[in-house]
């Protein structure tokens, strides 16, 4: 299982044009609920002479339902923020929101249609997204006798850790960074290593 999951490394923005409408698609970066409404908002004052600025987003871990959320923004019901909901969902990127823009041209399209549209639009812009992994970190100060310090050096690359500094006195204070997901693993192992004889507390980020 991979250490974290792809989010974006920039916004990313593509024009369609169906049937004399211009749909305009963009996604962005949105790591919490906030900041996904923030964008919507934005865009809908860019384009505010727009039909409609119908959005989506996923402001977590790929996949999760936890902090979603979508709105068809005046387009018939389940016709726009629904279908992009799912391509997000589905996509494998987390912390992404997404706004598709309509300038109406004049000629209907139907529930299909603006199905097909809206989803196409999200495919497309994330056929042209770049990402970076997102990787959540823990921050701890390990104490342990010196005996064990060449043994932890030697072992922690296993769960994506390593040492950020050292200090020595009585015994050895260390500080690891360490994916979150890994702690549980990361304890129990420290924990036999040193015989229950360590200390674990959790710092703030640096």
């Amino acid at each position: 299982m991979p250490e974290g999951y792809p989010i974006p490394a920039s916004s990313v923005q593509v024009e369609q044009e169906i049937r004399r409408s211009l749909f305009i698609t963009t996604l962005e970066y949105a790591p919490d609920p906030d900041s996904a409404r923030a964008f919507i908002a934005r865009m809908k004052t860019k384009y505010a002479k727009a039909s409609h600025n119908c959005s989506a987003f996923v402001a977590g871990v790929p996949g999760s339902t936890n902090q979603i959320g979508c709105s068809d923004d005046g387009e018939p019901n389940g016709t726009a923020g629904q279908p992009m909901l799912k391509v997000l969902l589905y996509s494998g990127v987390g912390e992404i929101a997404s706004v598709t823009t309509r300038f109406y041209g004049g000629v209907n399209l139907g529930r299909g249609g603006l199905v097909r549209a809206y989803t196409g639009g999200v495919q497309a812009a994330l056929a042209k997204l770049e990402t970076v992994p997102k990787i959540d970190l823990l921050l701890l100060g390990v104490t342990l006798d010196y005996a064990l310090l060449v043994p932890c050096q030697n072992q922690i690359a296993q769960f994506g850790a390593h040492i950020e500094s050292t200090a020595f006195s009585d015994r050895v204070q260390i500080q690891i960074v360490l994916p979150s997901r890994r702690y549980p693993e990361f304890a129990r192992w420290l924990a036999d290593l040193t015989k229950g004889q360590c200390q674990i507390n959790f710092l703030p980020p640096a």
